[in-house]
């Protein structure tokens, strides 16, 4: 089948693209997080609704190797069901050997599998690779360009509008000069303020109440934590939002928020302990529910807590 004809994309015409037509084959890169994980999120999406009910997943990092992803190549044709191989390369540079594998991929993706390959922002000498013509000619290249400072409110005032808030221009203006342009940390903030604005209107004071409160152990920075997997500096936040008095709510948030975007399916016992703290937290169950999330943390990080106690029958 003759796949000529796709196009390079800008994020924001990705969903109608994806609407459109599904390709074999699927390049986004770019140095804003927040929009390369989202772009990566939508193809997902649309590759789970076009039969691909299985995803192989291999991230090549400098001195990585290529053995995984020719093995997972190789077993492909082994399955029935179609399925998703995604590679991440941050660095945006696979090398003479990960460009050969990818060209051989990318005029491989037929009905058997999608290629979708999520790399950092490239350089110019990568836009004329053979490996990213290859993937042009057979799917969809998706850029992401940086939310310059400028730019900032209005990309806030639609997200804002996205989630249901109605926000001031002082408010935006607020959240854009605290984030300085981190549009992960920014977006954050919004959701933040979804759970805390009555009615949905967000004012410049309130803004500046939710920043003032969190000022020196935020929440975003206790998503970071666990996130890096880094135990000491996750209890020690946790520790610091406990005593400012920051809201249990949004600290159980950003828990389940790092365990759902963590590589790895979510452990059962993770799930369990939030569900804990959760009705520790409403009353509707006896215990503390900041030791909880600190023993749930602490696990999550790869220190294994004390064991969930069972109630005997």
């Amino acid at each position: 089948m003759d796949h000529n004809g796709w196009v390079k994309i800008p994020f924001e015409q990705l969903p109608g693209e994806l609407s459109r037509k599904f390709a074999p084959a699927f390049l986004v890169s770019g140095d804003e997080t927040l929009l390369v994980s989202e772009a990566a999120d939508a193809i997902r999406a649309a590759a789970r609704r076009v039969g691909c009910e299985e995803r192989s997943v291999h991230t090549i990092e400098r001195g990585t190797g290529w053995d995984s992803v020719r093995s997972a190549a190789a077993s492909l044709s082994l399955f029935c069901a179609r399925r998703l191989l995604e590679i991440r390369i941050p660095t945006g540079k696979p090398g003479p050997e990960g460009a050969r594998v990818l060209q051989e991929l990318a005029e491989r993706a037929d009905e058997s599998f999608v290629l979708l390959v999520i790399t950092g922002r490239l350089e110019r000498e990568a836009q004329s690779s053979g490996w990213l013509k290859a993937v042009d000619r057979r799917g969809v290249v998706v850029t992401v360009w940086a939310v310059g400072l400028e730019k900032l409110p209005s990309w806030l005032g639609a997200r804002a509008r996205r989630l249901g808030l109605e926000i001031e221009p002082a408010a935006l203006a607020l959240i854009a000069e605290r984030t300085e342009g981190n549009l992960l940390a920014a977006n954050q903030e919004l959701e933040k303020l979804q759970l805390l604005a009555p009615g949905g209107r967000v004012t410049a004071q309130m803004v500046l109440g939710d920043v003032a409160s969190s000022a020196r152990f935020s929440i975003y920075k206790l998503g970071q934590a666990l996130s890096a997997h880094d135990a000491t500096r996750t209890l020690r936040i946790l520790d610091g939002l406990r005593a400012e008095g920051a809201e249990l709510p949004l600290i159980l948030w950003s828990v389940l928020r790092a365990l759902r975007s963590d590589s790895r399916p979510p452990q059962p016992r993770f799930i369990e302990r939030a569900a804990r703290a959760d009705r520790m937290a409403k009353g509707q169950m006896t215990g503390d529910a900041w030791d909880e999330l600190a023993l749930l943390a602490a696990d999550f990080c790869g220190r294994r807590a004390l064991p969930i106690p069972r109630v005997l029958k």
